[in-house]
Order: C-alpha cells, then sequence, then structure tokens
C-alpha cells in the first residue's frame, strides 16, 4: 500500500489511462494500488515522451501532477546498485521532500534508493546516507554543491536529471549553483526540466543544457487557475493592518499571507488565535499546502506572475479558493496590470471597521466635437 505521506491532490484527470503510457508491470501495479486510474494532462503527455529518451521541457504548475510525471519514466530507465545515477535539482526542502516520498514509493518496485541532500539539516548525517550508494539524489542546489566541494558524493555517472521548478531556482538566486552543478555531469543524459514560466534566463539554460527537447506546455500564460475568486481590498496605508486583522476574524479557514518586510511577518505571528501561516515570494511557487483555502497578499505582489504563482497555492485541481488583497493608492498600477492579465476587473470589497479608500474615476471631458 502507498506511505500514507505521499502527497496527494485532486487535479483534472484525461480520458486515457496509466496502461497506455508504457510504464512496466511493477510501476502500472504501483499506480493502480495508488488508486489512480487516468493520467493528468502532464502525466499523459510527458511519460511516453520521457520514456523514449526524448530531452523534455515541462511548462507545469505545482499540483498538475509533473512530480509522478517525472518520477516514474526516471524508475523505469534506472538500474539499482549502479551509483548514483538520477539527479533531482529542486527549489525548497519542502519540495524535495515531496520528491522523496513519490521515489521512494515508486523505487521500491526496482529496489532504487534516494536520498535528500538540503539545507539546515545535519551534513554528517547526508554524508552517511551516500555511503550507503544511493541510485537518485533530491538536493537543493546549494547544499548538493557543499557536498561536491567536500567530495562527498559523485556526479559522473548520472544519466537521467530533473531540474524542477527552474524558474523558482532562479528567482532565489540558484543560477551559478546550478551551473556549477551541472559542468559536472557527463554531457550524454537524459534532462527534463519543469517551470511554471519560461523567461528567457530558464530559456537560455534550456538551450545550454538540454538536447533538442520536447516543449510539452499545459499552462495558458498570463492565465490564474479557474476555481479563484479574486477580491481587493482598498484602504489608505496606516489601515494596511487592521485591515488584514479584521480580514481574518471574518474569512475562517487555513490562510496564507504573503508579506514582504520582516516587522509585519513577524506582527502577523503574533496573532495567535488564526490558522495562517505567513510567507514571503520565496514560497509563492515552491510551497505546496493542500489545505489552504483563502491566499492574503498584505503587500501586493511586485509583478503579475507573483500574483498568479501566490494564488495558485490555493484552489489546487478542482477545489475552490479565495485570493484576497490589500492594497493602497500607491498599488494602482499594479492593480491595473493585474486586472489585465485576469481580463476581468478586481471586485472591491470592505471589511468591517475598516474605512475603505475611495477611487477617484476620472470623467470624460465633455464638449462639443469639432
Amino acid at each position: 500500500m502507498p506511505d500514507v505521506s505521499l502527497p496527494q491532490h485532486p487535479v483534472p484527470e484525461t480520458d486515457r489511462t496509466f496502461d497506455e503510457l508504457g510504464l512496466a508491470p511493477g510501476l502500472r501495479l504501483a499506480v493502480a494500488e495508488m488508486g489512480w486510474v487516468h493520467p493528468t494532462p502532464i502525466q499523459a503527455a510527458l511519460i511516453p515522451t520521457a520514456l523514449s529518451g526524448r530531452d523534455v521541457v515541462g511548462l507545469a504548475e505545482t499540483g498538475s501532477g509533473k512530480t509522478a510525471a517525472f518520477a516514474l519514466p526516471m524508475v523505469q530507465r534506472l538500474e539499482a546498485g549502479q551509483g548514483v545515477t538520477g539527479l533531482i535539482l529542486s527549489p525548497t526542502r519542502e519540495i524535495t521532500l515531496q520528491t522523496k516520498a513519490f521515489l521512494d514509493y515508486f523505487g521500491a518496485t526496482r529496489r532504487l534508493r534516494a536520498v535528500t541532500l538540503i539545507g539546515g539539516l545535519n551534513i554528517r548525517h547526508q554524508m552517511d546516507e551516500l555511503k550507503r550508494r544511493p541510485d537518485i539524489v533530491v538536493a537543493t542546489p546549494g547544499r548538493l554543491l557543499d557536498h561536491l566541494e567536500r567530495g562527498t558524493v559523485r556526479l559522473d555517472k548520472v544519466r537521467e536529471l530533473v531540474l524542477d521548478e527552474a524558474d523558482h531556482m532562479l528567482d532565489m538566486g540558484f543560477l551559478p549553483q546550478i551551473h556549477h552543478v551541472l559542468e559536472k555531469l557527463p554531457p550524454v543524459r537524459h534532462t527534463m526540466m519543469f517551470s511554471a514560466t519560461m523567461p528567457a534566463d530558464v530559456a537560455r539554460l534550456a538551450q545550454r543544457f538540454l538536447t533538442d527537447p520536447v516543449r510539452i506546455d499545459i499552462t495558458p500564460p498570463g492565465r490564474a487557475a479557474s476555481g479563484i475568486t479574486h477580491r481587493l481590498y482598498l484602504v489608505d496605508v496606516d489601515n494596511k493592518r487592521p485591515a488584514i486583522h479584521s480580514l481574518l476574524n471574518h474569512e475562517l479557514g487555513p490562510t496564507l499571507v504573503f508579506v514582504r518586510r520582516r516587522s509585519d511577518a513577524e506582527w502577523l505571528w503574533r496573532i495567535g488565535r488564526h490558522r495562517i501561516l505567513v510567507a514571503t515570494d520565496v514560497a509563492a511557487r515552491g510551497i505546496d499546502i493542500p489545505a489552504i483555502r483563502h491566499v492574503v497578499n498584505y503587500d501586493i505582489p511586485e509583478t503579475v506572475e507573483d500574483y498568479i504563482h501566490r494564488g495558485g497555492r490555493t484552489a489546487r485541481g478542482e477545489m475552490t479558493g479565495l485570493v484576497s488583497t490589500i492594497a493602497s493608492w500607491m498599488d494602482k498600477e499594479m492593480i491595473r496590470e493585474i486586472e489585465r492579465a485576469l481580463g476581468q476587473p478586481l471586485a472591491r470589497c470592505t471589511t468591517p471597521g475598516v474605512e475603505p479608500y475611495l477611487e477617484v474615476v476620472p470623467r470624460r471631458r465633455m464638449g462639443r466635437r469639432r
């Protein structure tokens, strides 16, 4: 039976079956024990392509089923006992651990062992794990580089490489580490890269390190997830704290609040009566908590893409969610950009006890035409 810690979220499915994708019997059985019958769009498109050995660039959000989409072909294409032949680079500890959960489950069908190399944990324990000759390493770039410099891990036998959440890793400043790691790999290998967006830096990374990749895009550009209700709370700058306090009192349920400043995060942390998680944009793409029903932008994001990714932490799969944004008159230009991307205005709302900021809508100049 599957490990109870294995992340499972409701995701839209295709009308195909896993039996059609070319998976080995042991993996088909493992998938069936998970209760999966129909693959998600990214799984249906990617698994046969990856099994054929083609390099892949997959554009897909967290929660689309992409982890199983790359874990299944990686497991099928590797043999146990050959040293580190599989490598997955991930931006955050959370994604790394979730990925390992999939590899532990599916890898058991072929006796493959995976280890995680992440910062914040005892490096000597990781060194001991590496001495047990794992087949797959799942790592954040910084900690993997630490091990490479210590000589505690070798990557010269890697045949299967995955770059997960590439845009997120670049946003976090990992590009130099990624380059350093990838230069240690054999030039002939199978590579899969995943990203929610395709900015220029990610495109250059794909051009340099992938060979004639197949592009699989299941994320319409500039589109927010369906099932999200968008609300805008316009207030004076001095009323932002009263606004979020009132909002949290009236919109109950598990809530993720995005802030920019550490002082605001510490202030929110002291509001102990509410079930909230406070985060910065570092978590906007990497965090994957299926219970989140409400995302609050205490500070409006700096880009439309960040707004989309923040909101994507709710309404996973076919579920619904709410995104509330607290903003002032200084944010009016970004509000317009977000509304253009969504194709609709953000609903102006008020929260009890907080005076709203009234927008001034300029009248058209009236007069005779000449």
